[in-house]
């Protein structure tokens, strides 16, 4: 990890209350996450709390194993409340985006346009593939639902 990853991560771990809550709002508004108001919001911000506070070991020392265990839990919790599969992976793509948001509009950095360039191209790109991952999944969802209907 550079020495700037590092920092930023140490920023984000630092700033994960203030993150929380920012995301809970941001869950609250979505449309696309209409189900999440049914899910216990305590254990909810304990979930995201634990991913931003402890960013760094989810990051470098947490395996691909550690990761399956978690989110295949979460998971298969979101189906058991109800929650349309499409709702769990924009909520999750929503802990990233407001992540992102709180990296840029924190000025404090080392304020180099080139790395905040850098970062607005990485997040660009990153949100396509996401709401690409997302629309085929509703796409998916939809088909799915008409066969398991008829």
């Amino acid at each position: 990890m550079t020495m700037l990853a590092h920092r930023l991560t140490r920023m984000i771990e630092t700033h994960a209350d203030e993150l929380v809550q920012n995301l809970i709002e941001r869950i609250n508004r979505s449309a696309r996450c209409d189900e999440y108001r049914h899910v216990d919001s305590t254990e909810l911000k304990q979930l995201v709390n634990g991913i931003y506070s402890h960013l760094g070991q989810w990051l470098v020392t947490k395996t691909e194993a550690d990761i399956e265990h978690r989110y295949t839990q979460i998971g298969a919790r979101r189906a058991e409340e109800g929650v349309p599969v499409g709702q769990l992976v924009w909520c999750i793509m929503l802990v990233k985006e407001n992540l992102w948001e709180f990296l840029r509009h924190h000025e404090n950095l080392e304020n180099t346009p080139q790395i905040f360039g850098e970062l607005v191209l990485i997040q660009m790109v990153d949100q396509f593939f996401d709401r690409a991952i997302y629309y085929a999944i509703c796409g998916h969802a939809s088909v799915w639902d008409a066969r398991m209907a008829s």
